[in-house]
């Protein structure tokens, strides 16, 4: 049985009809049913899963909606985050590879993965990655993490070759973790709409 997709996570569809509500015309001749779609934060309709198009332009990003039962694969950021699979990449001498590799190398007490334009170059081979690009990081907590062990974090994908972004994954939604270090309190982003708190662990009363 198939795990329930996740925000970030990619999946690989059954054929192109299974790409719902996406009106950028791009779209038509630049996806394909061989490339991913990205599993985006709303509000779930009828079973249908909130998807976004990612096209070869930086500003080409189309929002859509895809049947579950029109996926036939799902690869997670955080399977992207394999070592084995990171120094086996033709992008490997990338600096963001490069940066997610010393990451690869150390353990940490979380789930962590990779996104954006690094995650779906390595997840597809397709070269939208750049020796400038960013390292898109995401850290799945499900329970509250002590401010000390994720300011480690921090520090060291500070001394990275590439610039790095960390999204925290938890309950409640996903917010900056630069952000949260830096004001000690952040735009969380949930399904329902960004909010301003302080505490990203919160259960809303």
């Amino acid at each position: 049985m198939m795990n329930t997709p996740r925000p970030h996570d990619l999946l690989w569809l059954t054929d192109s009809d299974a790409l719902e509500d996406v009106s950028e015309e791009w779209v038509a001749s630049q996806w394909q049913p061989r490339l991913p779609v990205v599993v985006r934060r709303d509000v779930s309709r009828d079973a249908r899963i909130p998807v976004g198009v990612r096209g070869m332009r930086r500003d080409q990003r189309a929002a859509g909606w895809v049947n579950a039962a029109k996926v036939k694969r799902i690869v997670s950021p955080e399977e992207l985050a394999s070592r084995d699979l990171l120094v086996k990449s033709p992008f490997v001498s990338m600096p963001p590879v490069q940066g997610a590799i010393q990451l690869a190398l150390r353990e940490w007490p979380w789930s962590w993965g990779i996104t954006g334009s690094c995650g779906y170059a390595l997840a597809t081979e397709v070269p939208v990655l750049h020796a400038d690009s960013d390292l898109d990081l995401l850290i799945r907590c499900p329970q509250r993490v002590e401010r000390e062990s994720l300011l480690e974090w921090q520090a060291v994908i500070g001394q990275l070759l590439c610039r790095a972004d960390t999204q925290i994954e938890t309950p409640q939604g996903a917010f900056a973790l630069a952000e949260w270090l830096r004001d000690g309190r952040v735009l969380l982003k949930t399904n329902s709409g960004p909010e301003i708190v302080t505490d990203p662990w919160a259960l809303k009363g």
